[in-house]
């Protein structure tokens, strides 16, 4: 993906040209002042990735026509990360674009008994999850769910059905490396990641209860955010042949 890549919210393959929106456009002629005939990307996060020219370079309603469609094939594994929301937005942020970049697949904003914040701007934590995957390269997108409970969490189906389930905790008790203990030829992975504070005992408990598995992530104390990139990188870098 040598060419720049922009990101548009749907594909609808086999047309022959698309109008760029405003934003996309004023981007592609004022900031990088790409000309008619020049070459970009597309890619509506969900794996298709088109080859397109410019036809019309206008500021505002920049055109172009689609050179060659393919499809990017998904990860071979669903990694997921549920992290309690914490009082400062940019420490989220900051774990949202770094866990893009990674290549995480599916990203839920957890509210546990300690989370002190609840408020989620959806429209912005999106955007930046959009900026991570363009400046990474990327042509899947990760899913962003809306903040849900943690009891609510662990009750769907979805979840039930994960191959491998843990819970990332400070408490004392018998807890295995994470990097031991995830599976790579399993289909999928998901990790809970708590707030300031940690998980309370009780929620631990009704993890393991559902089969999540009490993990570590270090000698060290993490910061909620910390914990949740060090998290992505063991789901991501752990391999069938380790």
């Amino acid at each position: 993906m040598n060419l720049p890549l922009f990101y548009i919210s749907d594909v609808i393959t086999g047309q022959p040209d698309i109008e760029l929106d405003e934003d996309t456009s004023k981007h592609v002629v004022n900031v990088l002042r790409m000309k008619k005939g020049e070459q970009l990307h597309l890619t509506d996060g969900k794996g298709f990735l088109l080859v397109t020219a410019i036809t019309d370079d206008h500021k505002k309603r920049c055109r172009v026509t689609v050179l060659k469609e393919q499809f990017v094939a998904p990860a071979n594994r669903k990694t997921s990360i549920a992290i309690s929301l914490i009082k400062n937005s940019s420490r989220f942020e900051w774990f949202l674009e770094k866990a893009t970049e990674i290549g995480i697949s599916e990203i839920i904003p957890l509210i546990c008994d300690r989370t002190e914040k609840e408020h989620f701007r959806f429209d912005r934590m999106q955007q930046i999850l959009v900026s991570a995957m363009l400046q990474s390269q990327q042509a899947w997108l990760p899913v962003l769910h809306q903040p849900v409970g943690f009891g609510q969490l662990l009750r769907q189906e979805e979840v039930i059905a994960t191959s491998q389930k843990f819970i990332a905790h400070c408490m004392p008790g018998s807890k295995q490396n994470l990097a031991a203990l995830v599976n790579a030829s399993l289909p999928s992975q998901i990790i809970l990641i708590g707030p300031e504070g940690d998980f309370t005992p009780e929620e631990v408990t009704f993890a393991t209860d559902h089969y999540f598995m009490p993990v570590s992530l270090g000698d060290t104390r993490l910061r909620s955010e910390t914990a949740g990139m060090v998290a992505a990188v063991l789901l991501k870098t752990i391999t069938p042949e380790q």
